[in-house]
Formats: structure tokens, sequence, C-alpha cells
């Protein structure tokens, strides 16, 4: 890669890219960005959207006051920011889900609409059960919403969060659940559904019981049960510790060919997969749940945090929880890699290297590379924001330093704060092309040396002149 950018080999950088212009391969079957902008939704905790057959995402969360359901929908994850929200139940004035309306959940099962959700009781607010609605309408927005009563769960005792999904044609139903003789608040449960979406039947087995340090702080948690499958395997999320900074996602993980009920069937993480971030500023994330992207390829990861750390008194009265949504990516092993709780605003892209498909742009000591197997994640987590230096260029922010941009310096690319003065602001700024060597993907010129683009020459990257059908390729990156 060229140190130095002479005039002559750069005015002819620039007559060959003229020369090349017209010989753009035919776009690439790529996985494309899924970019949104977070929040989706202040003061709205526990979220679950859900895509169906009829082209729309459907969302509903715990309302702040405990006091009600509420569900909007759109035709975009982004749209539901917008989308004009509806009550379709209220809470009981006395009895029986009649307080703590809590953590509701939409689903469409054997033709017809669900709601599980948990509830207290007016006399007996922590009385905490699980309940389910039913609509047969094919716009749940619309129709009557019947009440099918509380799920037939194993003991009369706390429990909540209950979710549903299928596994080689098995419909299978999860929830949190405090059991008898085991001293802690709840453990996730799974068992089959039973003839109706409103039973269990049969072996219901306990999955996980909290018992490391980062599932019993403040309370000894496992709630929130999630799932997402990939090429064969089951990975089932749940969130643990009290709802404050504490708060974070285990994972479990089975094959999909194995016996689900029973408990030497999975795998536990023996560390958090998701968890509070001081650099990005988010703090207790969880109860999460699972969508896909538009294009139906990216799985999306929904949950709830907060911006602050500091809580004063009980989290649970707390309003200020928010739902928020970023990439799912699959490690090279297959199993998902969440990241990190990313700053709010546009959520990042990784820019993968067309010539090396496993490779991914990234830093390490402030220093960009393209490596495979990037971990951690963040590393190669870029947001693309407006270029610093304007005139309708980008600039590409550090996922987990915040404030840290990719820029050239000696024609290498650094990581770096900026130090307000106009050369960083221009070493920072790319004007964003189509992809040198294929339309659908691409490349980024330097706003202050104009024909160099960022390239990079074996794990090195920097910026340089692109000549010939191997600059294009290493010049050229997948936005995923």
């Amino acid at each position: 890669m060229n140190r130095t950018a002479p005039r002559k080999p750069l005015l002819l950088a620039v007559a060959l890219l003229t020369a090349f212009a017209g010989l753009v391969v035919a776009p690439a079957q790529a996985t494309p960005a899924a970019q949104y902008t977070n929040p989706i939704a202040n003061q709205r905790a526990d979220p679950h959207i859900f895509r169906h057959t009829d082209g729309y995402y459907y969302f509903t969360a715990t309302a702040p006051e405990y006091d009600r359901i509420v569900l909007r929908r759109a035709t975009t994850i982004q749209g539901l920011a917008t989308a004009s929200e509806q009550v379709i139940w209220r809470r009981h004035t006395s009895g029986e889900m009649g307080a703590h309306i809590w953590a509701p959940e939409i689903h469409f099962v054997n033709g017809r609409w669900y709601v599980y959700f948990a509830a207290g009781r007016t006399d007996d607010v922590w009385r905490i059960r699980p309940y389910v609605l039913e609509n047969s309408s094919a716009n749940p927005l619309g129709g009557t919403w019947t009440e099918r009563g509380r799920v037939n769960v194993p003991w009369d005792t706390f429990s909540l969060d209950m979710s549903t999904f299928v596994v080689n044609g098995v419909r299978y139903l999860t929830w949190a659940q405090a059991e008898p003789g085991i001293s802690t608040n709840s453990n996730v449960y799974l068992a089959r559904m039973g003839a109706n979406p409103w039973q269990v039947t049969g072996t219901v087995a306990r999955l996980v019981v909290p018992t490391l340090t980062w599932e019993t702080r403040g309370y000894k948690v496992a709630e929130g049960p999630a799932v997402v499958q990939r090429d064969g395997r089951v990975f089932l999320t749940y969130s643990a510790s009290a709802t404050d900074a504490n708060y974070c996602l285990g994972m479990l993980s089975a094959s999909a060919s194995a016996d689900l009920l029973n408990p030497a069937s999975w795998s536990k993480s023996s560390t958090p997969v998701f968890q509070s971030n001081a650099a990005t500023g988010q703090y207790g994330p969880g109860h999460n749940s699972f969508t896909v992207s538009e294009d139906g390829r990216g799985d999306i990861l929904v949950y709830h945090d907060r911006n602050y750390r500091d809580i004063s008194g009980d989290p649970l009265n707390d309003p200020n929880r928010r739902t928020r949504v970023q990439k799912v990516y699959w490690s090279a092993d297959g199993t998902p890699d969440f990241g990190i709780p990313v700053a709010d605003g546009v959520t990042p892209v990784r820019l993968k290297s067309y010539s090396y498909p496993d490779r991914f742009v990234r830093h390490y000591d402030f220093r960009a590379r393209v490596e495979a197997n990037v971990r951690p994640l963040a590393d190669s987590q870029f947001r693309l924001v407006p270029g610093l230096a304007g005139t309708g260029t980008v600039s590409l922010e550090s996922a987990n330093y915040p404030g840290y941009h990719l820029r050239h310096r000696d024609h290498q690319l650094y990581v770096e704060r900026g130090d307000g003065s106009a050369l960083f602001r221009g070493d920072a700024s790319f004007t964003r092309r189509a992809g040198l060597a294929d339309a659908s993907a691409a490349s980024f010129e330097s706003q202050n040396l104009p024909g160099l683009f960022i390239r990079h020459n074996g794990t090195t990257l920097g910026i340089g002149a692109v000549g010939d059908a191997t600059g294009r390729a290493d010049a050229t990156f997948v936005v995923e």
C-alpha cells in the first residue's frame, strides 16, 4: 500500500477508476445491514415484537402503570416507533388480573391470536400468575379479546413471563416460576403446550436455577425466556438478577434434535451474553424477545434497558425502561453474538471484506485491521454517521468507543478521538460510493485525499489508490 500520494499516481488512479466505472459486476447476494434508530419506544418494558405473515410487525410491552395491555403494528420495525398504540385490555377492578399487568407477548397459534401476560390480584398484588387472551380476528387490533384464564403451571406460586415456540413441529411453552423447596425468586421451565394455548401438558422441565454470581445480584432471578433458532440448534435466552443495572442475559443452547424436556440436553453460558455497558450509556439490558429483519434474513434482538445507572428506590417503580433493537450476529461456531447494548441513535454495522468474506474491519489497540472471528464483536461494529467534514460525507464511529472515529493518518487507518481540528474532520470523513467491485456493496473514498479509498493489504487497513481488479476488491466492503 502506498504511504505517500504523489500527484501523478493519484491522477492515474482516478483515470483508471473512471475507465472501470462501467465494469462493475452484477450485485452479489449479501446479508444486508439491518439499521434502526433507538429507542423504539420510551417507557415500554419487557418488549415483544412478532412478525406475522400479513406483512406487519406487532409490538406489545409492559406499560409503566401496570394497568393495561397495549398493541401497535407497522410494516417495519422502525415504523413501530411512531405507530398509533391501542389499549386492547385493561386490568380488573377487583380480584384476579387486577394488579401488576406485566410482560405481555403476542403470538399467532392455530389461526388465532393469543396474548400471554402476568397479573396479580387487587387484594394480593404479588400473587402473580400467567394468563391468556384470545382473538380470532385477522387483525388483532380489531375484534374481541376473550379471557381464557390462567395457565395450568404446576404449582400455585409466583409465575410469569410465558412464551411459546415450535421445534420440529412440537409447540412448547416456557415461563419463569418460583418452585417450592428452591430458595430462588424464579427459575425457568419448559413443557409441551396442551390441547390449547392456555395449557401445559406432560413433563415439566426445570431448565435454569439462578446460582451464578451474575444471576443472583439483588435477587436470585431467572426469568423472561425467549428462543431463537438457527441451523438445527435452539438458543434460549433468559434475564437474571435485579431489574437495575445488574439485569443481564444468560443463554442455554441445545440441538433441535435432542429431547428438549431433558435438562441435560441444554448447555448453559457461564457468563452473561448481554449486559450493561458504561461506554455506550446503557444499563440493565434484558427481558428480550426476537424478531426478524424486514427482508426476513436477519435476526433482531428486542430488549429493554435504561440510559442511566442510578435509580432512586425500587427499580420496578422506575418508569424509564425503553424498548430497543439491534441486529444479532452469528459466530463461526454457530452461536449468536449479541455484542453490547449499543448507544442510542442509529445502530452500527459491520464492514465485511469483499475479497476475504470471513474478515471484517475491526480495531485492535486503536489500529484498524481486517480479521476473521473478531472478539469482542463490538470491535468490528461502526456507526455510519454524518461526516465530520460535512458536504455529504460519512464518518465511521466506533460502537464500543463512542466519540472515536475511523481516520487516516500517514495513509494508515486508526480509531481515534477527534481533537476538533479541520485536519481530523477531513481525515475521518469519507464519501460512500457504490462498491468498486460490486455495486451492491460499498467503497469509501477519502474526503480530503480524493481518489484514495479505504482498502486492505492482507490484514492491514489504510487508504490507497485503486487501479486493478485486486485493488477494487480490496476497497469493497459488504455492509452488514
